[in-house]
């Protein structure tokens, strides 16, 4: 005789907590070192196709200088400033100035734009997943416009009178283009130098709320001063940067954090009305009776203005039953407020009272 096994209740399955926008579920530490490590790769893949692409594209050198003479007619042109006068107002500055120019367009491009993509990875996961995409796209175009226009930098323009300050009182980037295999130095347009210094101050502003932020704009403006009196860039590729970049501001704008999205609608439920579907909620349940308020003891024991109007026409009434004087029952109604009820009162015209016939005179007595 067998015997029937009880069946096991079913587990009820927990529900995953929704991950809320700006508050991120918090996820282990070994899957956030796996996500930080992920990341680092996906940043140094990225690079190693830059210089590689750069590499590629080296070379073309009397299209590059062509290019620079007509860029530089065409900014005199536009009549933008000279990057001539520019490098002569810091060679009136002292060594010591040029010298920590120089540093700045050595030592601050890459270092801070790696803190900035660390402390936003850190920090603010959402800034930091837009400002990637951003200078991927931003780089990406830039490496295509190094392809189609290559560009020698003011600095080998040698017959305007510009001077290559990093080789002449350093620290030097570049060696000579002759022997330099490590990078393309004839890309100078657009300046990722100033493209990359836009980013960091625009995400920096971005995700914090200090009342200060405004002042991370000095790194792009310094960057633009470095870049065109060191004679490494002209006006133009800073402006050709700029426009790179708004239009990788533009791809990214619904992955900004804060931007109103569309979100998509639910397609209706196709299981029964009777079971929940696991994907619509369930309806709300509905809202419990409001119990009506209490009335107060003197509105349930005071009567209506209608009444209290019946109460003094039935005095009135009485009091003319009761009282056959006229003048008696109009000052009875009259202390009632019928008349000021607007209950009409009709006051009887006063009886006749009848007035006794004068007693005939008495004839005078005769002497007897």
């Amino acid at each position: 005789m067998s015997v029937a096994t009880p069946a096991t209740p079913a587990v009820p399955a927990v529900p995953a907590v929704p991950a809320v926008p700006g508050n991120p579920v918090p996820a282990a530490p070994r899957s956030r070192l796996l996500a930080a490590l992920r990341e680092l790769g996906l940043v140094a893949v990225l690079f190693l196709v830059y210089k590689i692409g750069r590499l590629a594209a080296n070379g073309h050198v009397g299209e590059a200088f062509d290019n620079a003479r007509t860029v530089w007619d065409l900014e005199r042109r536009l009549h933008l400033p000279g990057e001539l006068s520019a490098q002569h107002t810091l060679l009136g500055l002292g060594t010591p100035v040029i010298e920590l120019i120089n540093s700045y367009y050595a030592y601050v491009h890459f270092p801070a734009t790696a803190a900035c993509l660390i402390w936003l990875y850190l920090y603010r996961p959402a800034h930091y997943r837009w400002t990637r995409n951003v200078l991927v796209i931003l780089t990406g175009t830039a490496l295509a416009v190094h392809f189609v226009i290559p560009l020698a930098p003011p600095r080998m323009l040698t017959d305007t009178g510009m001077l290559d300050l990093g080789r002449l009182y350093g620290p030097a980037v570049y060696g000579a283009p002759e022997t330099d295999q490590l990078s393309n130095q004839y890309a100078a347009m657009p300046s990722l130098h100033f493209g990359w210094a836009l980013v960091v101050a625009i995400a920096l502003i971005t995700a914090t709320s200090a009342r200060w932020r405004g002042l991370w704009l000095m790194h792009p403006a310094i960057t633009l001063v470095v870049i065109v009196t060191t004679g490494n860039h002209y006006w133009l590729d800073a402006i050709a940067a700029s426009a790179l970049l708004g239009l990788a501001y533009f791809v990214t704008r619904y992955q900004r954090p804060g931007a109103a999205t569309a979100l998509p609608v639910p397609a209706p439920s196709v299981t029964s009305p009777s079971v929940p579907s696991p994907l619509m909620p369930a309806p709300p349940l509905p809202a419990p009776p409001v119990p009506a308020p209490p009335v107060p003891a003197l509105a349930r024991v005071a009567p209506s203005l209608p009444a209290r109007a019946g109460v003094a026409r039935a005095g009135v009434a009485r009091a003319r039953a009761a009282v056959n004087v006229p003048a008696l029952g109009v000052s009875l109604a009259a202390a009632l407020g019928a008349p000021a009820l607007g209950v009409p009162v009709t006051v009887p015209a006063p009886a006749p009272v009848p007035v006794p016939a004068p007693a005939p005179p008495e004839e005078p007595r005769r002497p007897v």
